[in-house]
């Protein structure tokens, strides 16, 4: 569903996307802004050495790949530590996370796959099991960007998931996102992590990357937000010289998420080119914040700037939700709100 008549102000509220299996497999790449990530275009923080060591570690793994010479009787590589199948890059949100993962698809051959665990366990629901592991079966990589723990019966299903892919030779690499903020910092805690995939957590190696996120480093941490009057003027603008923008109120679209799977969040953007939203005001109920974290992350990835009224987008959470279990997802979604509403979206992700 896309809009269909250029230049005209509509509302998100009013559309109902739907998505077929199909076009979630076609969608498990990259987003736009890492289509041409590389290993070398990533920008480590010299004060922080651990982001530099996992280009170098991921680098490694990458080698998996390539075909491997016998080894002589004397050789130095015959007695090599084979490969773990898989890699977890632990660390804060903002330091690079996705764009290393992202490196490292591409440097993958094909088949391969990226996508977040949303879109995995959306890609389940519409193929089912044993529909998606066959579609997945055979890739050489499988990229898992934002591995959940919320929900306890998605996570060991993806479990089981990995765990029939590793057995048939597909490697795995993941990045977190959800914490139980185990550690008090809003920091993943890469034990809780590999409990939860069980048998999977020796075919795993854990890479730390420390740092602070990069999109906070240049900006002054507070979203813009805008009058009434210059909200008009600037929705009214951009829709006269053909920008296909959208404009809703606050409560009316955190109702609307309510009644569409999050996996559908990205074909609820097709064709717009500005958000606008009316009458943002401080969320209270979890699930509404939870969903609408989902929903910046989509706008996040397809790099639609937003305009708006009421509460600056980052003091939209709640302090119990702020020290909650919650809290890094939270502060990941408020980073990237201020660079929607600033114009501040950078080169690359976490």
């Amino acid at each position: 569903m896309t809009i269909e008549q250029t230049g005209a102000v509509v509302r998100l509220a009013d559309r109902t996307p739907d998505i077929t299996g199909v076009e979630i497999a076609a969608s498990l790449v990259p987003p736009s802004q890492f289509v041409h990530a590389t290993f070398e275009s990533y920008r480590p923080d010299h004060d922080y050495p651990s982001q530099a060591e996992a280009v170098g570690l991921l680098k490694s793994f990458a080698k998996s790949w390539e075909p491997q010479r016998p080894a002589g009787l004397f050789s130095r590589n015959r007695k090599k530590a084979e490969t773990k199948p898989g890699v977890y890059l632990d660390g804060g949100f903002g330091v690079g996370k996705t764009h290393l993962l992202a490196a490292l698809w591409h440097e993958a051959p094909g088949p391969k796959y990226f996508g977040t665990f949303i879109e995995y366990t959306a890609l389940v629901g519409a193929l089912g099991y044993a529909g998606a592991v066959n579609l997945l079966r055979g890739s050489a990589l499988i990229c898992i960007d934002e591995f959940e723990l919320d929900d306890p019966g998605d996570t060991m299903m993806m479990t089981r998931m990995l765990g029939e892919l590793v057995a048939s030779g597909t490697r795995i690499a993941a990045t977190s996102n959800t914490p139980p903020n185990a550690l008090g910092e809003g920091r993943f805690a890469a034990s809780d992590f590999l409990r939860e995939i069980q048998a999977l957590s020796d075919r795993f190696e854990t890479i730390r990357i420390d740092g602070l996120d990069y999109r906070r480093r240049d900006t002054e941490g507070r979203a813009v937000t805008v009058d009434q009057q210059v909200y008009d003027r600037i929705v009214s603008t951009l829709s006269d010289r053909g920008e296909s923008v959208t404009s809703d109120d606050f409560d009316a679209l955190i109702a609307h998420l309510a009644t569409v799977h999050p996996s559908k969040y990205i074909k609820l953007l097709d064709g717009v080119d500005v958000i606008g939203l009316t009458g943002v005001r401080i969320l209270h109920d979890q699930m509404a914040a939870l969903r609408l974290v989902a929903f910046i992350d989509r706008v996040y990835d397809a790099e639609i700037p937003i305009v708006q009224t009421g509460e600056a987008l980052n003091g939209v959470f709640d302090d119990d939700m702020l020290g909650g279990g919650y809290r890094k997802k939270y502060l990941r979604s408020v980073s990237r709100m201020i660079a929607l509403t600033t114009g501040e979206l950078p080169p690359h992700d976490e």
